[in-house]
């Protein structure tokens, strides 16, 4: 293993170790709307609780996996719980992972409140800058380029046993919130971790090929049809997705979750923004080219967060709170300019995802 050094200290690995390791049953969970690195690790906590016994329900907010994640090992073990109140089945140990805020679960959030009033323990695994610390004890390390990174460092102070199932989801992770260790967010200890991983037995071409090469066919067809849309407006783009465009492409929201960062690299943009429409609400996702946007301040004025390069945020329904929006995003990326002194600077590396 590399030597790496932990944002947490040993005292709370071991308290947040203890806590799931002595669990009847653990419910691992994490936010609606997932990515790679949401599934991920919650997949990957999965896999090192079940090494020593533990019996584990993980799960998704929404319940929804995407597609193209259905490669990680072990998604099949993935629970879809009913989203009702009292529906949801007991457990006396909670790790939300990548949430941060548990309100981020949607769904699974409404349907168990009682999980927050503080009754049950709960372990907060994130690397969000925004996360609350809403845990009994929170493994957090906003610094960190994924989740799954943030699981690796907790296992190494643990000394934990990496079989190449788990290798590959923690792989998975990093891959998937890095863009193929291309962001900015890519830190010496990450390319460290991803060869120590690569040891263990990681599938490499697995996760490249699944998050990077193979994609329906449908994807296509909705990617062409949100690109049609994108609109320009020097330092910002942004384009939209639609019901009418999802039924026309038999494509998933999940496969259009790529285009914001693709649009991140038109010339003459500092800002991406991608909206997707749903019946009650707009959820947003917006990306920064440059240093010296902060779109997670952005984020926060309506009550999103995220990190300073990527962040997301849900506004109400119907055109109008769209176009407020955007012109929001740009008088505050004008005030943000003229305040850092940078008159138009373009970052050469994409947006962290």
């Amino acid at each position: 293993m590399p030597d790496l050094i932990a944002p947490f200290s040993r005292e709370d690995a071991q308290r947040a170790w203890q806590l799931l390791a002595h669990s009847a049953g653990v419910l691992i969970a994490t936010h609606a709307n997932p990515d790679a690195d949401a599934v991920a690790s919650t997949l990957a906590l999965h896999l090192v609780l079940r090494q020593h016994g533990v019996q584990t329900i993980p799960t998704i907010g929404d319940g929804r996996l995407p597609p193209a994640l259905a490669f990680l090992p072990d998604s099949s073990e993935l629970a879809v719980l009913s989203p009702t109140e009292g529906s949801v089945p007991p457990a006396d140990c909670i790790a939300l992972v990548d949430c941060a805020d548990p309100s981020r679960l949607g769904p699974l959030y409404r349907a168990a409140p009682q999980w927050f009033d503080g009754r049950v323990p709960l372990i907060n695994i994130d690397h969000h800058v925004t996360n609350t610390r809403f845990g009994l004890v929170n493994l957090v390390d906003p610094e960190a380029a994924a989740t799954t990174e943030v699981l690796a460092e907790w296992l190494i102070l643990l000394e934990e046993r990496i079989t190449p199932p788990l290798a590959t989801c923690l792989l998975s992770g990093i891959y998937g919130d890095t863009l193929s260790l291309q962001t900015s967010s890519t830190r010496p200890q990450t390319l460290r971790l991803v060869a120590t991983l690569l040891e263990r037995g990681a599938d490499l071409e697995r996760v490249v090929a699944a998050l990077f090469r193979s994609k329906p066919y449908s994807t296509v067809r909705l990617w062409g049809l949100a690109l049609s849309r994108a609109q320009l407006r020097p330092p910002i783009i942004w384009t939209e997705i639609t019901p009418e465009m999802l039924a026309e492409s038999g494509a998933t929201p999940a496969e259009g979750e790529g285009i914001v960062n693709f649009l991140l690299g038109v010339d003459q943009t500092l800002v991406a923004v991608m909206f997707y429409q749903q019946p009650e609400n707009w959820r947003v996702s917006i990306r920064s080219a440059s240093e010296q946007i902060d779109v997670a301040a952005i984020a926060a004025q309506f009550g999103g967060g995220g990190h300073s390069r990527a962040a997301g945020c849900r506004l109400p329904p119907g055109p109008a709170s769209r176009d407020a929006f955007l012109e929001a995003v740009a008088m505050a990326v004008a005030d943000q300019l003229q305040r850092t002194g940078s008159p138009y600077a373009i970052a050469e590396r994409p947006a962290d995802p």
